[in-house]
Order: structure tokens, then C-alpha cells, then sequence
């Protein structure tokens, strides 16, 4: 199991959890508005250091990013599995041919 399941798991595991014990619980009780706000201040935080061009800033916001866009999905039902299914579909598949089939 790679770190990116893992920690899709333990997403899953605390949509029941105590929210006063656990960040991931807090985020999701406050529903899917408040973790797509969360996930979009994080996707800034790592534009920000792209452009800056601190790469070990870049790293760490990144991570954030990819924990807070599986919370938002988490909040909608979505699951690692269903974008892994979904980057599946796409592979083998031109970007530029992609993007004209939507």
C-alpha cells in the first residue's frame, strides 16, 4: 500500500471520528463547502512557492494540497479509487485529445 492509500484510508476512517480529536473529522464536519475552501487556500499557498521557486516549500505545500483535494473528495463520496479509476481511463490518451472529447 503506497502513502497515498494510506492516507486516503485514514481519511475514510475519520468521517466518524471525534472532530474535537481530529483534524480530518473537524474539516469534514463542516461539510464540502469548508473543504474545497480549505483545499483551494492550499493550492495558492503552492502556486506561491512555485513561483518562488523553493522547491523544499513547494514539496511540503504540495502535500498539503494532495491531503486537503482527497479531504474535499472524501466529503463528496469520492474516493482515491475513483480518480485512480479515472486517470486509468485517461492513459494512453492525449492530453490535447482529452481535453477536446469534453
Amino acid at each position: 500500500m503506497t502513502a497515498l492509500s494510506r492516507l486516503a484510508a485514514t481519511i475514510e476512517t475519520r468521517k466518524g471520528a471525534d472532530p474535537d480529536t481530529s483534524w480530518t473529522a473537524k474539516l469534514l464536519a463542516k461539510g464540502p463547502e469548508k473543504c474545497a475552501e480549505k483545499f483551494g487556500e492550499e493550492a495558492v499557498e503552492a502556486i506561491i512557492e512555485a513561483v518562488k521557486g523553493d522547491r523544499t516549500r513547494l514539496t511540503s505545500e504540495a502535500a498539503d494540497v494532495i491531503y486537503h483535494l482527497l479531504v474535499m473528495c472524501a466529503a463528496q463520496d469520492v474516493s482515491l479509487d475513483d480518480i485512480e479509476a479515472e486517470l486509468a481511463r485517461r492513459e494512453g490518451r492525449s492530453g490535447i485529445d482529452e481535453k477536446a472529447a469534453r
